[in-house]
């Protein structure tokens, strides 16, 4: 009994660790991304005409 506790707790721990390491990585990802677009966004701001 206390042998299948303990697989499903490490099982629920390994799948945190996971979704951890993909959620960081998707963090990274988009905050990459919106610094570039906003550079761009800088760089381009004396062609807006309004």
């Amino acid at each position: 009994m206390e042998e299948r506790v303990y697989k499903t707790m490490n099982r629920a721990g390994i799948a945190n660790i996971v979704l951890g390491v993909i959620t960081v990585v998707v963090g990274l990802a988009t905050g990459v991304l919106l610094i570039i677009n906003g550079a761009r966004l800088v760089s381009g701001k004396s062609k807006l005409l309004f």
